[in-house]
């Protein structure tokens, strides 16, 4: 057996796995908090050792901030559960990010603003995407309560994602041609983006008839399924190539070790880091509409 082949199967192995507990973390609501909590650390964890090894004179809280972040993802799946309400639950995480700004005074490093700025963007750029699956999940009723667990809305945004990356190496690798963004990504094509799309909001369509043809109708309906299968392939991609541009920045292929076959916890979601929160406006905004 060759090295190639070798490797396709520790790929196509950790590829499954990597599935199957995906989806079974969307079972129920408990696990799918107990799965993201992990992912957040991890993710979190991966990116300030990256950043702390390949950056200059930068050195993150690497404790702290993957703490702050964990934090965040369980503040707000309280909030959303109704488990306790206002914004006291958020004091804890507001003063951890006081104390990463204010600790830079004494901490003496070479480049402090740098060290501020790679300590913020952890927080913004993985932190709270990954805390906004809650919004996803937990539904709320007109009066502002918690009404229930929707499996089904945020699995969905993995399974397109997947949907859009499947269909994008197919017609990548039969008809690719035209560079979508040599800068950052030089194996992405126009051809291969476009029949992801397609792919993916066709599965969205799919998704959206099965789920209005039951006994009790999902809260979108058939074309609002479809928007959003467009809005999680746009952003999915520039979420994608966000990630490639940050890993040119710092000079490394991949962003970890941790799954075999696939890089680090930031290559495996890093399409999601900004579909999350494209998805959660998406929504808002169809419930504004529809009132």
């Amino acid at each position: 057996m060759t090295e190639k082949q070798k490797n396709l199967i520790v790929r196509t192995i950790t590829g499954v796995l990597f599935v199957a507990i995906m989806v079974a973390g969307f079972l129920n609501a408990s696990a799918m908090m107990l799965l993201f909590a992990i992912i957040t650390g991890l993710t979190l964890w991966e990116y300030s050792g990256l950043v702390n090894d390949r950056v200059a004179n930068v050195n993150i809280n690497r404790f702290i901030s993957t703490v702050g972040g964990v934090y965040l993802f369980i503040a707000v799946a309280l909030w959303s559960l109704d488990v306790v309400r206002g914004f006291a639950v958020m004091m804890p995480y507001v003063l951890t990010i006081i104390y990463l700004l204010i600790s830079e005074l004494y901490a003496k490093n070479r480049d402090a603003v740098n060290n501020m700025a790679y300590t913020m963007l952890g927080q913004m750029y993985i932190a709270m995407p990954l805390a906004l699956i809650n919004v996803l999940a937990f539904h709320r009723d007109a009066n502002g309560d918690f009404s229930g667990y929707d499996m089904l809305l945020p699995l969905s945004v993995f399974i397109l994602l997947w949907a859009n990356d499947t269909g994008a190496y197919c017609f990548g690798s039969l008809f690719g041609k035209h560079k979508l963004f040599p800068r950052i990504s030089p194996g992405k094509t126009w051809e291969g983006s476009i029949g992801g799309g397609i792919f993916a909001v066709v599965i969205a369509g799919v998704i959206g008839y099965f789920a209005n043809n039951g006994a009790e109708p999902h809260s979108l309906n058939e074309w609002q399924w479809l928007g959003l299968g467009a809005v999680i392939v746009i952003f999915g991609t520039w979420g994608d190539l966000v990630e490639s541009l940050f890993k040119r920045t710092i000079g490394v292929k991949d962003s970890g070790k941790i799954l075999p076959g696939h890089g680090g916890m930031m290559d495996r979601f890093d399409s999601s880091l900004l579909a999350i929160p494209a998805a959660v406006i998406y929504l808002y905004t169809i419930t504004i509409f529809m009132q």
